[in-house]
């Protein structure tokens, strides 16, 4: 039964298997890498710094000096990073069982990436695109792979306005529905990559999750806020540990039972917090239409296509 109580306990042996977790080096990244090690995979900390990555790998290292991590440098903010890390990768290794799309930023100022994207969606959904496809020769070849995608709740606040995809010039922008936007990015591009593998008859698998609520540095750009500041008690009550709130991403890339095109949240109120299961996310992330447009879009200005 898929929605049955999970915890780290039940992520099985990841003995010879390979993994890349985005944004490895802190909160719900940094919590994965350090699951994924201990159950015997080599893990990519991919991070935007290598020198605050090499910092967290230590940390895991001094703990448990046995487990395998590599550190590479990876900047979602510029493709030409992405092209980077993905000859990297590709150069040392000839397979990816888990690709785990966790990094990004959140309700930012309006900003650019290096390529002019438009900074939430450049960062949380166009640089994890490219990736993906960039890396994707290696996930087709390893038998029962799987690409996590980190979506939000702030996904069900989210429209994808293709005649203002980008904000140009700050026009519409507010930060929040940059960043809702992005998340329902990230589950479009879920599951329209499911239904791609099924028609393709691949054996691997793409899913999505979410943390609900988890103490991280992600709302770093809310902390001035006089509201963020008054509520700041009673959110932490609400919410839950890094820990916690990466389990869902973490269940999501090894547990077995799991069919491909899930998402996965916390169990509790409002799903802020609790035991990672499935849960649904707004109709609209379903949307074939929106979802086939966005991939298009998404090839053209990243200039990368998927091998499928």
């Amino acid at each position: 039964m898929e929605n049955h109580e999970w915890s780290i306990e039940d992520i099985p042996s990841l003995v010879n298997k390979v993994a890349v977790v985005t944004g490895g080096n802190g909160g719900l990244g940094f919590e994965a890498v350090k699951a994924f090690a201990t159950k015997g995979a080599t893990v990519i900390m991919a991070s935007r710094s290598l020198e605050r990555g090499k910092e967290a790998c230590h940390s895991i290292l001094k703990e448990y000096p046995d487990v395998s991590i590599e550190v590479m440098q990876l900047d979602l903010e510029n493709l030409d990073s992405v092209k980077e890390f993905a000859n990297n990768f590709r150069q040392k290794y000839d397979r990816l069982d888990i690709l785990l799309n966790n990094a990004g930023v959140m309700t930012t100022p309006y900003g650019k990436t290096k390529d002019g994207f438009e900074l939430q969606l450049g960062t949380n959904h166009l640089g994890h695109f490219a990736l993906t496809a960039l890396l994707f020769d290696r996930i087709k070849a390893t038998e029962n792979a799987r690409v996590i995608n980190i979506s939000s709740n702030a996904h069900k606040s989210g429209k994808i306005d293709f005649d203002n995809l980008m904000f140009e010039g700050g026009k519409g922008y507010s930060p929040m529905k940059s960043y809702g936007q992005s998340k329902l990015a990230n589950l479009l591009f879920t599951f329209e990559l499911q239904r791609r593998i099924e028609k393709a008859g691949l054996s691997m698998k793409s899913l999505a999750a979410h943390p609900g609520g988890a103490q991280t540095n992600l709302a770093r750009h809310l902390e001035d806020k006089l509201l963020y500041k008054l509520l700041s008690g009673p959110l932490r009550i609400m919410t839950q540990s890094a820990s916690q709130g990466a389990l869902p991403g973490i269940r999501a890339a090894t547990d077995p039972t799991l069919e491909g095109g899930r998402y996965l949240g916390p169990s509790g109120f409002m799903e802020m917090k609790g035991d990672p299961v499935i849960v649904a996310p707004k109709t609209e992330a379903y949307d074939v239409m929106d979802a086939e447009l966005l991939w298009k879009e998404s090839e053209r200005l990243t200039g990368v296509q998927f091998s499928i």
